[in-house]
């Protein structure tokens, strides 16, 4: 027990010690608690007006980044909208996926009146996507061409026809082409817009060179139906993915290679990608530039 005692037992000075190293750790608590370390003399309160520029150029940053976001819209052909198009035009499922119902039923969307009554769309947003409407040129001109049927004569038979504002019937009277052929040039002719040039027949299934022939003999197709060229080097993918040929996958597979070899600088180059359908070339150019 005395041993146990002697450890509390201190001399004078160490007593003082002690005392003092009580006082320093009780002065170090008063100051850390009510001293204010972080305050600074030296800052200066903003002006309103410097608020309000901060304000200014904050906004104008947002501005720029949400225009940024939005994807620019061009033209196009109602009848081809995509799940992720119909997204970026504002469409819901729904709407989307009664369009697709409807055209995998073999129907074609022909006028503004017809989009609505097939989706559904709001009466705001048919407004704001109805100007942007492109249909092809046979269909925005089909009151021309009942004109033109109606003051045709047996004695026009030796003259050639538009192509794209052939009838099936007009297209039987070449010998070798009969019911299922003359509806599957109208379809293609359809599902691409209509023709920009008359070898685009090639892309009709079932149609042998020697009818082809006969077809160019017997129609043409007019200088004025042509496409705005997009340019490879410069389209997104979803404007990629409206041409004829492609699809979205292979849309973005050519926006990758080119942002990889930073530029195309020939139609070549683009037989490397896998899928490519480059047998199509002389078809494909018919929409596309190097530019």
């Amino acid at each position: 027990m005395s041993n146990f005692k002697s450890h509390f037992v201190f001399t004078r000075s160490q007593q003082n010690g002690i005392f003092l190293l009580i006082v320093i750790i009780v002065i170090l608590q008063l100051l850390y608690w009510f001293a204010d370390f972080y305050s600074d003399s030296t800052e200066v309160p903003l002006t309103d007006k410097e608020i309000a520029k901060f304000q200014s150029q904050i906004d104008s940053i947002k501005l720029e980044q949400a225009t940024k976001k939005t994807p620019q819209i061009y033209p196009f052909n109602p009848n081809f909208i995509t799940d992720y198009k119909g997204y970026v035009l504002g469409m819901s499922p729904s709407e989307i996926d009664k369009l697709h119902e409807y055209r995998a039923s073999g129907k074609w969307i022909n006028s503004k009146t017809d989009f609505q009554k097939v989706t559904g769309v709001s009466d705001s947003l048919l407004s704001v996507l109805s100007p942007l409407f492109k249909f092809p040129d046979f269909i925005s001109n089909n009151k021309e061409r009942l004109i033109r049927n109606t003051n045709q004569t047996k004695s026009d038979i030796g003259s050639k026809l538009d192509l794209n504002r052939a009838e099936a019937e007009e297209l039987k009277k070449i010998n070798g082409i009969g019911e299922v052929l003359s509806d599957r040039i109208i379809n293609y002719r359809n599902s691409i817009g209509g023709f920009v040039n008359i070898i685009q027949l090639k892309d009709v299934y079932g149609l042998t060179a020697e009818v082809r022939v006969k077809l160019e003999e017997r129609f043409f197709v007019n200088k004025n139906t042509t496409v705005a060229l997009l340019s490879v080097n410069k389209a997104s993918v979803l404007e990629l993915s409206e041409i004829p040929y492609f699809n979205y996958e292979l849309a973005r597979d050519i926006v990758d290679y080119r942002l990889l070899h930073e530029k195309i600088s020939s139609f070549e180059e683009l037989a490397v990608i896998p899928k490519f359908p480059y047998q199509k070339i002389d078809r494909i150019k018919l929409y596309l530039s190097l530019e």
